[in-house]
């Protein structure tokens, strides 16, 4: 069967604010008594995370049956020619799929892996399309011009959906314009038919306005940042626009959702004095965007950064903007196979001008990171969703999923 097309779908893609503005949506969708369910990717702490029924992870016996009922699938395609076994990616995309409908859901809220016309969600009709902030990610996959990154990811645009666009540089808006155009899409553009009003900040979360095409919404979110304000707005947008389908979030909900959303590691502050915060940025852009939210929403006299990164991304220009603002940086690598040396971290700090403490795991980097801080400074973790998650559950005590047998050495 096709399970993706049983359910009605927000389908959502971009380089930056794509999580953020699913988990939005996914939190007010259940606010407003729905059944939901919300595909995203990746995990930081256990692979259930990225399957969600009513915002919470899939319990482990769900996750367990969905992978024996659909692993017979698996073996039958290993030996098909033309598909070829289906990557881990495929394989959990059609368990969310699986699940969503076995279930009866009333509406799913699917973020993209990566890019969009080629991602293994594609195969999902959505009626209301996002397309968050788009900037320079994965360019040896998706292309090195951000005109080319915007192509990729405007092949989720379907035929007569309604498409929600974030703010965008001209050489992105303008391919995204070019597929609505092309696909009879109705186009919501974010800051011009759908804005937003800051109205208040702190350590625990930030209040604002929203005025929508259906109504004006006074909201509040503990996620800090400046372009969540950016992704509410999105998220706003995405939610009138699927009343089109039968699919209505009053306005308490919106309330009562975007209060309750939960998007660790996000400009999240795990303690207070020394601040601690973790926030995944792991491209340029990201991580401009978190410097210059920082000093707007925490007080804090030094920076003290804790930074791994992974070997597919643009390091150099990460570490040149971290080396830029820190006033003392600690290097580190998460247990990922794809994470760079502590030793070459701070290889790339050093040619950025800046020296580096080395830290085998991002629980001792905290640890040294904390010991140095006085009261009223700030520890960043940063670089890597990776590192931030390895730095989350040494601070809160989660016990992650680890398949050593999978890590190769480095």
């Amino acid at each position: 069967g096709k399970p993706q097309s049983a359910v009605p779908a927000i389908h959502i893609a971009g380089t930056k604010g794509k999580g953020s503005t699913a988990a939005m949506c996914d939190s007010a969708l259940h606010a407003a008594g729905l059944k939901t369910g919300f595909y995203s990717s990746p995990h930081l702490h256990t692979f259930r995370e990225r399957i969600r029924r009513d915002t919470e992870p899939l319990a482990k016996e769900k996750f367990a049956a969905l992978v024996d009922g659909l692993w017979p699938v698996h073996e039958q395609l290993k030996t098909d020619p033309e598909i070829g076994p289906l990557t881990l990616f495929e394989f959990l995309t059609g368990m969310a799929f699986q699940c969503f409908a076995e279930d009866r859901v009333d509406v799913q809220t699917v973020e993209v892996g990566l890019g969009g016309n080629l991602d293994a969600t594609n195969v999902v009709d959505a009626g209301v399309c996002v397309i968050t902030s788009i900037s320079l990610d994965h360019t040896a996959i998706l292309g090195d011009s951000i005109g080319e990154i915007a192509t990729d990811k405007a092949g989720i645009i379907k035929p007569g959906a309604t498409v929600v666009i974030a703010p965008q540089a001209p050489e992105a808006l303008s391919p995204v314009l070019t597929a609505c155009e092309a696909n009879e899409a109705a186009t919501i553009l974010v800051g011009r038919d759908v804005t937003w009003e800051e109205a208040g900040s702190g350590i625990d979360g930030q209040r604002f306005i929203i005025r929508g095409l259906s109504g004006e919404y006074e909201l509040e979110t503990p996620l800090l940042g400046e372009h969540q304000l950016e992704n509410a707005a999105a998220a706003v947008a995405a939610l009138e626009a699927i009343a089109s389908q039968g699919i209505s979030v009053p306005y308490q909900a919106m309330q009562k959702g975007f209060k309750a959303v939960n998007w660790p590691c996000r400009m999240e502050v795990l303690s207070h004095a020394p601040l601690l915060v973790a926030d995944g940025a792991h491209n340029v852009y990201s991580i401009e965007s978190l410097l210059k939210s920082l000093p707007k929403y925490l007080e804090y006299d030094r920076l003290i950064i804790v930074a791994g990164f992974s070997r597919d991304k643009n390091v150099d220009g990460m570490a040149e903007v971290l080396a830029s603002k820190g006033d003392a940086v600690i290097a580190t690598a998460s247990r990922h196979p794809r994470s760079l040396t502590p030793d070459q971290v701070a290889g790339l700090f050093t040619g950025a001008g800046k020296t580096a403490e080395q830290a085998e795991s991002p629980a001792l980097a905290v640890q040294t990171a904390l010991e140095s801080a006085g009261e009223s400074d700030l520890v960043l973790v940063t670089g890597s969703l990776f590192v931030t998650a390895e730095a989350r559950e040494s601070v809160l005590g989660i016990e992650p999923e680890t398949y050593p047998e999978l890590l190769p050495g480095r």
